[in-house]
């Protein structure tokens, strides 16, 4: 049980502000605010709409739903970003306790009444629980079933679940407002990865990060190959960045993808050299290289065997693509990031 840095107040007591940075989401933002609205929670509450400059009809969407709901309350994000909207619907915020909700994340009906129990009884400055991933065609099931096995996104406990404690980082959070004014809110400066530096400020200034299986928020994930890529591309480029800007906070697993892209790629290389030695005459010793992207695609297929099985025939083609578009795709971005090969890495948002 971690230390008690605040004094408990009654769950009934107090208020929560529901704070979602939204841009051009139309498809997902209506079910993200209903499952805010549908909260079973008895205190007082408010819904913080930060509101990006938006060219798809998301916009009239949330307006409709301020005018329809009185807690639903719209703000002007200006500068666009994730944790820009996030700061602004803090700094507007009315109550002491700051739920993060993502557009594409529906919560279950107890989400906010549990994580202020949580808060209350562990003393933690943010607690959350698991990004519980589900898809509705078959690559968005595959993308799903990526996100929640170990050899997708790694073994986080938000997204393969785990024993309740203290973590690094959750997903989303539920925080107490005095301990984001504390380490400033969120950086700016980093558009994606922007949880995770939040949550290390937090540990670093005596708080605790605390994760429970007792929540769990259902995540739409991308619903193509490109968004997928483009997504995981940009959240590769982040982690890099963050792994090079503190290195002493980070885990092995992160290093796991951009080293098996550079196996392969070096890989590929030796063996094309290999040919040549073969087409000049020489022993083609070199064609060895070739073993390293051959035993990438077997854990590829295994894998797909092993927890695509029993899903059908489409998701599990599927998962043989996802699984190679979020590893190369993030080990890639994960290289560029931390050798600080990008030209403007500010644009990279994972949009």
């Amino acid at each position: 049980m971690p230390e008690q840095h605040h004094p408990t107040t009654p769950s009934s007591l107090v208020g929560v502000s529901y704070v979602m940075p939204v841009l051009n989401d139309v498809t997902h933002v209506r079910a993200a605010v209903e499952s805010i609205l549908a909260q079973d929670y008895e205190g007082p509450v408010e819904v913080l709409i930060a509101l990006a400059p938006s060219i798809d009809g998301t916009a009239e969407l949330v307006a409709d739903l301020a005018e329809r709901h009185p807690d639903v309350r719209v703000l002007e994000n200006e500068v666009g970003s994730t944790p820009a909207g996030l700061n602004i619907g803090i700094r507007a915020a009315q109550h002491p306790v700051i739920v993060r909700v993502d557009s594409h994340s529906m919560l279950p009906a107890d989400y906010a009444r549990v994580a202020v129990e949580t808060l209350e009884r562990t003393g933690a400055d943010n607690v959350g629980g698991i990004m519980d991933a589900r898809g509705e065609t078959p690559f968005e099931q595959a993308v799903a079933l990526a996100y929640t096995t170990k050899v997708g996104l790694g073994g986080s406990a938000f997204h393969v679940g785990g024993a309740e404690g203290p973590a690094d980082t959750v997903y989303l959070g539920v925080f107490r407002r005095g301990a984001l004014e504390r380490v400033g809110l969120f950086d700016e400066t980093i558009k994606r990865g922007q949880d995770w530096e939040l949550n290390r400020r937090l540990r670093e200034t005596g708080g605790t990060v605390w994760f429970t299986p007792a929540l769990g928020v259902t995540y739409r994930p991308r619903s193509t190959v490109e968004r997928l890529a483009r997504q995981m591309f940009s959240t590769g480029l982040w982690r890099g960045e963050l792994a090079r800007r503190f290195p002493a906070s980070n885990g092995l697993r992160y290093f796991v993808p951009p080293i098996m892209v550079v196996g392969v790629v070096l890989g590929v290389v030796v063996g094309i050299a290999g040919l040549v030695q073969a087409a000049l005459g020489a022993a083609p010793w070199l064609l060895l290289g070739f073993a390293i992207p051959t035993v990438y695609l077997l854990f590829v297929v295994v894998a797909t065997l092993v927890y695509a099985r029993g899903h059908g025939p489409r998701t599990a083609a599927w998962f043989l693509v996802v699984l190679p578009c979020i590893h190369v795709s993030w080990g890639v971005g994960f290289v560029l990031g931390y050798l600080s090969l990008t030209s403007n890495i500010a644009k990279h948002t994972g949009r």
